[in-house]
Order: C-alpha cells, then structure tokens, then sequence
C-alpha cells in the first residue's frame, strides 16, 4: 500500500488552508460517482478503495460520509454506503429545480454579462465542440466548474443566493443526472446547438428568450432522461 499521509500541501498557487487526505479522496469519489465509473446501486467497497488510492479507512469514510451529504451515496445501518440509483420521480423533481432556477440565472446573466463574458462562453463551447468531435458526437461530458457551461452561466447571474443553490448544495447531484444524457444518440450535437443559441440571447441582452431557452434546454434533457431511466426499469422487468 502507498504511503499514507494526513496533509495535502496547498500548491504554490494556492494561498488557501492545506487539503486533507479526506478532500482529496473526496473530489475523486465525486468525479467518478458524476462520470459513471461507478455505476447507480453499486457498493462502495472500502477495503478496495482504501488499496486504490492508498489510504487508511479513517479518511475515506469521512469522505464517504461527505458524499452522503451531497446526496450522491446512501448509506445504511449494517449495509454499508452505496451509489444512489436514479429513478424517474427523483429525476422530475431535480429537472424541475433546474428548470425554473437556471432560466432565472439566465434571465439575470443576460442584464448584467459584458462583451468579455459572452466571449469567454464562446471560448468554452469552442472547447465541447473540440471534445464532440473528438468523441465522434457520442458523448457531451463537461468537466467541473468553469469549465462547465451551466456552472459558468449562473456565476454569471450574479445573484449569490442562486449561485450557492445551483453551483453548492444542488450541483453535483446535478451532474449526476445531466451524464446520464450525455451520451444519448443526437444528444450532444443538440445540446451544444442550444448552448449557442442560448449564448446568443445573453449577447442580445434578451433576458426574456434567454430564459426560454435555457428553460426549453433543461426540459429537453429531462425527457431524454426519463425515457432513458424507463427504458432501463423495462429492462429488469
């Protein structure tokens, strides 16, 4: 087993407090639980994942029990922590959550975003267009934080309160749904077309069409996923 340590040092960039050993476990958990390494319903085996990234099980529980807060694992007394399954009501209720807060984040982004921020969303899709076609149009899986469109979309709201909603507490379960359509056929060139255009409006100043669009954008993906989630219950029953 590698070395175990209790301290990450912060990088020389970083002036923040230093990470432990559990934040960085953490962050690996989360990527792998939102990116589909493992799979809904799946166990999370301590003993193989203390091996994996050479910890002691103290701070990779903690990590687990962090990951039970961000509701991405459920943990239950004499069964251990698992990967939380996707249903079709749970599913609803997020998109709903998504569909009337990021529209608004989009309204408010389109009044207050400058002539550099619209380039820099230019920039990003820029970016997922290179990763499409790299990926010959199977799959449009943003990366985390400003590298993702959304995320950078209601940062751009400037409303704090909304920004702690849809990029803290809400956001990585988020993106735990939003994968599961990443991947569908037609999916990513659509998805990426609606980014523009949405983009576009907040260009224009448009508050109005931008909420539409984001709106219509997240119902989208909703219907996909649902239909997806259904066609997988159809396959166990």
């Amino acid at each position: 087993m590698a070395e175990i340590v209790d301290i990450i040092p912060p990088s020389p960039t970083n002036q923040g407090p230093a990470r432990t050993l559990a934040d960085h476990v953490f962050d690996q958990l989360r990527t792998a639980i939102v990116s589909g390494e493992f799979a809904p319903g799946s166990k999370i085996n301590e003993p193989q994942l203390a091996e994996r990234y050479g910890i002691s099980r103290g701070p990779l529980r903690e990590a687990i029990r962090r990951l039970e807060g961000c509701k991405l694992v459920e943990i239950k007394p004499n069964i251990g922590a698992k990967v939380i399954s996707l249903s079709g009501s749970q599913a609803i209720e997020i998109y709903e959550i998504r569909e009337s807060l990021e529209g608004l984040a989009c309204r408010l982004a389109a009044s207050r975003a400058t002539a550099a921020d619209c380039e820099s969303l230019r920039h990003l899709l820029a970016q997922h267009e290179e990763q499409i076609e790299s990926e010959n149009g199977s799959r449009y899986y943003q990366q985390e934080g400003d590298l993702d469109f959304h995320f950078q979309v209601v940062q751009l709201s400037g409303n704090e309160r909304l920004i702690q909603l849809l990029c803290g507490e809400l956001y990585h379960l988020l993106r735990l749904y939003r994968a599961q359509t990443s991947s569908q056929p037609s999916r990513p060139e659509q998805a990426f077309k609606e980014h523009h255009r949405i983009v576009d409006a907040i260009e224009e100043q448009d508050g109005e069409l931008a909420e539409i669009l984001m709106r219509r954008h997240i119902s989208n993906a909703r219907k996909m996923l649902i239909d997806q989630l259904n066609q997988t219950d159809k396959g166990y029953s």
